[in-house]
């Protein structure tokens, strides 16, 4: 990996993040685009799976900056809530336990699925596909959700729900904030409040991953730690400026916009898989 392949990666995960595009399938195609091939990954133009979760490491930072606030209460209301029954009632401690809940299903499901994730969940065609589907499926919620409630609302079904839809995102293109938002649509939350939820739960599930992969990893060829980290911190500038411009769209607009773009995404890379310009796998 160059120095430059390092800092276009680090810009595309900081730019699809959290724009329910699916940064994944992003950072797979825009190597296949440009014909690049990283020797650590056997010559593959995919970057890999451990790089793509460590590099979502500056994504999640960029989330704890933006939302330090909210995560630190509902950090200290859980703590407190654990040793004292008084501030159980509180809506910051039932948070605690529902991004606890909904993360879940996402570890299990990594664990017992990853060898595939890391393999042939990469291929283009199925990337493709996932891009439109999950289009198909936003555009659903857009069209029969109600968008009335607010995040103070959320209870325990949400949680399972959306921790449910986040263990989709394990599939490259479903997008991870693609799949909670959506869920939280279905159930009725407006889109800032399904953004939100998303986000937060976004934390434990990428350091999660992040970490395991990073000591998975451990000695083993990869792009070099100094490369890692200029995609890292630019994917945290890049993505802090992502969330910010994000929460203030969903104030106002739709999701149509991404149901547009994913579906024109999708067949492009159809068309190009078709036309041997890109390779599924390679």
């Amino acid at each position: 990996m160059t120095f430059l392949q390092a800092v276009v990666l680090g810009l595309v995960q900081g730019l699809t993040e959290f724009l329910p595009i699916s940064s994944t399938a992003h950072l797979r195609i825009v190597p296949a685009l440009f014909g690049w091939h990283f020797g650590y990954n056997n010559g593959s133009n995919d970057p890999g799976a451990a790089f793509t979760a460590i590099v979502q490491l500056g994504t999640m930072v960029a989330i704890v900056v933006y939302f330090w606030r909210e995560l630190l209460h509902v950090a200290a209301a859980w703590i407190r809530g654990l040793f004292n029954r008084e501030f159980r009632g509180a809506l910051e401690y039932r948070f605690g336990w529902y991004l606890i809940l909904a993360t879940i299903p996402v570890g299990v499901f990594g664990l017992i699925f990853r060898h595939q994730i890391e393999t042939g969940a990469r291929n283009l065609w199925l990337i493709a596909v996932a891009l439109i589907v999950l289009a198909l499926v936003l555009l659903a919620a857009e069209l029969v959700g109600r968008r009335v409630r607010e995040e103070e609302e959320i209870n325990t079904t949400d949680a399972v729900v959306i921790g449910t839809a986040q263990a989709l995102a394990l599939i490259p293109g479903v997008s991870r904030s693609g799949a909670t938002i959506t869920a939280g649509l279905f159930r009725g939350l407006t889109r800032e409040a399904a953004a939100r939820f998303s986000f937060l739960l976004s934390v434990p599930a990428v350091v999660l991953s992040g970490v395991f992969e990073a000591v998975r990893i451990s000695g083993k060829p990869g792009p070099g730690a100094g490369l890692t980290g200029v995609a890292v911190v630019i994917a945290f500038v890049v993505g802090l400026a992502s969330i910010h411009w994000l929460m203030r769209w969903l104030g106002h607009h739709s999701t149509y916009i991404f149901v547009i773009y994913r579906i024109v995404l999708g067949l492009l890379l159809i068309g190009l898989l078709a036309g041997g310009v890109v390779e599924a796998t390679n």
